[in-house]
């Protein structure tokens, strides 16, 4: 966003605060519904002029965090998120399901601004305790959120911008807690929302298997020996529990070949891969001979093969969807299967996913199913119009927030 779009919609989202705090709802029009609502419960709750968040007992926060499987996924997948704080000048935060942070890190400068309002191990940062922020919006809605300067009921965070992100139990699908990225409004990127879903899955994907449950990946596949991979709305693979690093080109090579388990032939591998590209068959070659020391050697040639048990989101979304799970093949779907590709196969198959998943709303617009999607597709304006044309006049939860969103996107 341009530095001047982004003064601006800080200085717009003071406004608004600075307003509602005067005079209450007459600021209604202004700021997400979801915001509003909070500010609302805020207000009952806290002072504005909170100096920092409540601290839970320190033995009691230790002894949660020892005995918790989030302990376990975060000490898998540490290295990666120390990174992702360092590279980014972010605090990193996960939480318990009561919003009681368990485990922080933070770069340089943003460690020391959470240490003055106690975003450390064993702050308390539920809305009754601080008011409007991320962490509890993704819990209580069970979604992505982000809380951007004021939009924080609390004056301490109003230089701050937070992502977070819901952690589920992939096995039950209970609701662990959150991770949270923040850092200061100025820093504020259109990924950060993105990257908080994407640690999410992460930290799903490293948690322990539950003892007499089924292995579950995140997305609903069973998640045991082979290969998972992840291609809508972010790219992952995770070999025997293992993540593996690949480039974009052998993702999407990895992805080809998931999708056609009877194989591919080098040529039809090269037009699935680059279509009309100016690209040779020598370089498809060694793309390969990359990805298959990546998969232990078990990429077969002649035709060109996994020789492992593949599950993908995308195979559980569509399976969901032919046996008519409006609800489940939206939570699964995670957005655009790779994003950008230039592979015309995979650009037809994104393509595919999309429009089913939006035709199955649109012919069964479950409300809790249409704000998850809005969250992926936020200018879909028909989705929304037409869940709410189902409603009608009966009175529904998520009926405030799916209005909000809609007059958002058509502003």
């Amino acid at each position: 966003m341009h530095p001047k779009e982004l003064h601006d919609r800080r200085r717009e989202a003071v406004q608004a605060w600075t307003a509602f705090v005067e005079r209450g709802d007459e600021v209604a029009p202004q700021v997400r519904p979801e915001i509003l609502s909070s500010w609302q419960r805020s207000t009952v709750a806290i002072n504005p002029a909170v100096a920092n968040a409540p601290l839970a007992d320190e033995g009691d926060t230790l002894a949660f965090w020892r005995e918790s499987p989030l302990q376990v996924a975060v000490g898998r997948i540490e290295d990666e998120l120390r990174r992702t704080a360092e590279d980014g000048d972010l605090v990193i935060a996960v939480t318990d399901a009561e919003t009681r942070i368990l485990w922080t890190y933070g770069g340089r400068v943003m460690r020391r601004k959470a240490e003055t309002v106690n975003f450390v191990a064993g702050g308390q940062w539920d809305e009754s305790s601080i008011g409007t922020n991320a962490l509890n919006l993704a819990l209580g809605q069970d979604a992505p959120s982000m809380v951007f300067s004021a939009e924080h009921y609390a004056p301490i965070v109003h230089n701050w911008v937070c992502w977070a992100a819901p952690v589920h139990d992939p096995s039950t699908g209970v609701q662990l807690g959150v991770i949270d990225l923040s850092t200061t409004w100025d820093r504020t990127h259109p990924i950060g929302l993105a990257t908080a879903r994407m640690m999410a899955r992460l930290i799903e994907t490293a948690l322990p298997q539950t003892s007499g449950e089924a292995p579950v990946a995140v997305d609903g596949a069973a998640h045991g020996p082979g290969l998972t991979l992840t291609l809508l709305g972010t790219a992952e693979a995770v070999l025997d529990g293992q993540r593996l690093l690949l480039n974009r080109r052998q993702t999407e090579i990895l992805a080809l070949l998931a999708l056609s388990p009877n194989g591919l032939s080098l040529e039809h591998l090269h037009a699935h891969l680059y279509g009309d590209e100016n690209v040779t068959v020598s370089t498809l070659k060694a793309e390969v001979s990359h990805l298959r020391a990546a998969l232990g050697g078990k990429l077969a040639s002649r035709p060109y093969r996994l020789e492992m048990e593949v599950r993908t989101d995308v195979d559980t979304v569509l399976r969901l969807l032919r046996a008519g799970q409006v609800r489940a093949a939206v939570a699964a779907y995670g957005g655009d299967l790779l994003p950008g590709t230039n592979s015309p196969r995979l650009a037809e198959l994104a393509e595919y996913v999309a429009v089913a998943v939006r035709e199955a709303l649109l012919a069964d617009p479950l409300p809790d199913a249409v704000v998850r999607y809005s969250e992926i597709a936020p200018y879909d304006t028909e989705v929304l119009e037409v869940c709410l044309a189902h409603l009608g006049e009966r009175p529904h939860p998520t009926k405030a927030l799916l209005k909000g969103k809609l007059a958002a996107a058509q502003r």
